[in-house]
């Protein structure tokens, strides 16, 4: 036993421990199944308000701007009157990804003028189908 912990740099109580645990379980005794992280603390009711208050549209809960970003979200979602949900910002963008919620704005095509006057238009890679054959990209 004490040549096993020291080639292991582990103390001889942790290697008869390892050893005990070895002929109860197997190699199962090498993963120690650790829970990592923090419990969760919002119920899934609380889940549900977070995903109905980011899906709306701020104008319509008071707030004076049209979009909502995960600081502005954080913020309110700690003053709503009669409930107040504590949730950090990386908390609430997995949430938020795991229902299926996303604050990106939606890509089109549109035309805007160039400095010269003409006519352009812009494309970003997400916007979906490629256009028609009339019309050119620069």
């Amino acid at each position: 036993m004490p040549v096993i912990a020291q080639l292991v740099q582990a103390d001889e109580d942790t290697v008869r421990d390892v050893i005990h645990a070895f002929n109860e379980k197997g190699l199962a005794c090498l993963d120690p199944r650790w829970a990592g992280g923090r419990p969760r603390q919002l119920k899934s009711d609380e889940e549900d308000f977070v995903v109905q208050t980011a899906t709306t549209r701020p104008v319509k809960l008071g707030r004076p701007f049209t979009r909502w970003s995960l600081r502005k979200l954080v913020a309110y979602l700690r003053k709503v009157h009669g409930r107040v949900i504590r949730i950090g910002r990386e908390a609430l963008r997995c949430l938020l990804a795991r229902r299926g919620v996303t604050f990106q704005r939606t890509k089109t095509w549109k035309g805007s003028r160039t400095p010269n006057g003409r006519r352009s238009r812009t494309v970003s890679s997400t916007s979906g189908p490629l256009p028609g054959p009339g019309i050119r990209l620069r």
